[in-house]
């Protein structure tokens, strides 16, 4: 289960085209267990990225039940989905609605990537398809360190010889 933070981080930005200096207020998505250690990784992750000063404004949890990732997305879209469950104690069919964060390119590349993300779940329906201001999204576990950390778990320990 997921346990997503929104933080929005206020700092002064250089404009691309007119090269004039404004302040922006961006949310960025963290996967954390609470409030307290999402602001503690915004504001570490942030002095990697953001060069000056900024301030971390506000902290709220985030809605979503799950993120889709992908290599060549270039922003980040709400897709509201829902599925039909069927209740085993009374028989009765529910629908149940979910909102999902999916990283790519344009709103057509977000649906093919939801239904290719949910294709393994239960008959689901995409209702509402949007793009979200949110510019980053850092999860908790970095996939690639796991596999490498496993990799090296797999490895024998080395025998000290006399």
């Amino acid at each position: 289960m997921l346990t997503l933070f929104e933080c929005k981080v206020r700092y002064t930005k250089r404009d691309e085209f007119s090269g004039k200096e404004k302040r922006v207020t961006e949310p960025y998505l963290f996967d954390a267990l609470t409030y307290t250690e999402a602001e503690a990784r915004a504001n570490e992750t942030m002095l990697e990225y953001i060069s000056g000063d900024f301030m971390l404004v506000n902290v709220r949890k985030a809605r979503y039940a799950d993120v889709i990732t992908s290599e060549d997305g270039d922003r980040w879209f709400n897709v509201r989905v829902s599925y039909l469950m069927v209740d085993e104690e009374t028989g009765k069919e529910k629908r149940i609605k979910q909102l999902i964060l999916v990283h790519a390119s344009d709103i057509k590349d977000a649906i093919d990537k939801t239904v290719e993300g949910l294709s393994a779940e239960a008959d689901f329906m995409v209702h509402n398809v949007a793009e979200t201001m949110i510019m980053d999204y850092f999860p908790l576990f970095d996939k690639d360190a796991e596999l490498k950390d496993k990799e090296v778990a797999r490895r024998p320990a080395e025998t000290a010889t006399d």
